[in-house]
This record gives C-alpha cells, sequence and structure tokens, in this order.
C-alpha cells in the first residue's frame, strides 16, 4: 500500500513540477480559441494529450536502454513552435484585420501546433520521466502513466478556467492575431537557450 501511494505521488509531483510552464500555454490556448475561435477546445484537448502520449513513449522507449534523440540535442526541438510562431507572425502581418477570419487572426493554429507545442515545451521532461519509469515495475509504471493521463485533463480544465475571464478575453480578441504566436516564440526561445544547445550547434562550425 505505502509502495503504492508512493508510486501516485511521485507520478502527481513530476508531472505538476514538469508541466507548470504547460499550463501558462494552455490558458492562452483557451483563450485564443475563445476569443477568435482558434484553435478549437477539441483541437487543444487533443494535442495536449497527442504531445504527452508522443513524451511518455519516448521516455519509456529511452527507460529501456535507447536514445531516440541525444539528450544534448533535445532542445533543437524547441525549433519547433519557433517555426509555428513565426508563421503565425507573418500571416497577421499579411492578413487584413477587418478582412481576416477568426481562425486566420488566430495564425493558423490547430491540432498539429497544438501537439507541437507541447512536445517541444515539455522535451526536457523527458530527462525526467525516462529514470521515472525505468525503476519502475511494469504496474508502477502504467499506474505512472494513467495518472499523467488524469493530470492532462486537469490542466485542461484549469487552463480552460483560466483563460475564461471576460476582460482577458475581450483584449485577446483584439490582439490574439499577435499574441499566439508571440507566446509560441517567446516559448521557444527559452526552451533553446535553457538546453544549451546554441554553443553546442555553434560548436559544429568552429
Amino acid at each position: 500500500m505505502d509502495q503504492l501511494l508512493g508510486t501516485l505521488a511521485a507520478a502527481v509531483g513530476v508531472f505538476a513540477g514538469t508541466n507548470v510552464d504547460d499550463l501558462i500555454v494552455l490558458t492562452v490556448l483557451f483563450l485564443s480559441s475563445r476569443a477568435v475561435g482558434a484553435p478549437r477546445v477539441w483541437q487543444i484537448w487533443v494535442g495536449q494529450y497527442a504531445g504527452i502520449a508522443v513524451l511518455v513513449v519516448v521516455s519509456a522507449v529511452a527507460a529501456l536502454g535507447l536514445t531516440i534523440v541525444p539528450d544534448r540535442w533535445v532542445g533543437l526541438l524547441g525549433l519547433v513552435p519557433i517555426a509555428l510562431g513565426v508563421r503565425g507572425l507573418v500571416g497577421a502581418v499579411r492578413a487584413h484585420p477587418a478582412a481576416a477570419d477568426p481562425v486566420g487572426r488566430a495564425g493558423g493554429a490547430g491540432l498539429l501546433p497544438v501537439a507541437g507545442v507541447t512536445i517541444a515545451n515539455g522535451a526536457d521532461n523527458i530527462s525526467v520521466y525516462t529514470p521515472l519509469l525505468r525503476t519502475a515495475s511494469l504496474y508502477h509504471g502504467v499506474l505512472t502513466v494513467a495518472v499523467f493521463a488524469v493530470l492532462a485533463a486537469v490542466w485542461c480544465l484549469a487552463g480552460s478556467w483560466l483563460g475564461s475571464h471576460r476582460t482577458v478575453v475581450a483584449l485577446l480578441r483584439r490582439f490574439g492575431h499577435w499574441m499566439v504566436p508571440a507566446v509560441f516564440v517567446a516559448i521557444a526561445v527559452v526552451i533553446v537557450i535553457q538546453s544549451g544547445v546554441v554553443p553546442r550547434v555553434v560548436g559544429l562550425f568552429i
């Protein structure tokens, strides 16, 4: 019983500790959904689950002793939201505010962009999930993944609640076509810088 409670507590702690910033992303996405209609609510939910699933699968594979992406290059995944954000900003510049449809004003955010940002934003989570799954039995590993699945829903609900304030929705309705892609780029820059991958890439050419 103690081991079961310990596994549950560890899973909750690890997920919460590694996904605090993801809650900010979800809040912005739900705000955008309410303000300009994109991404749609179902796309946020499915994208979040798809992204978390990819992170868990990669961590499970790494726990078995196989490395898909070397740890020192994981930060390059931050280029994904950078590309998405730049694309959204370019679209916002080109689109005429009065003529652009709500989806266009949101920078074309959809299922794949949401999943991509979740994966890139949680790329460093792999280094935490891997030892957790490596030291767990099959039963406790499955239990850990189940806790992650439940907490992913809790995160979506929390992001939806935080993104329900009318004043903020009204503000995003006006500036959402800039704000969502800008958040994507900002998150990506932090990911790349914190990963230390830039000096490694530069070192390849020096």
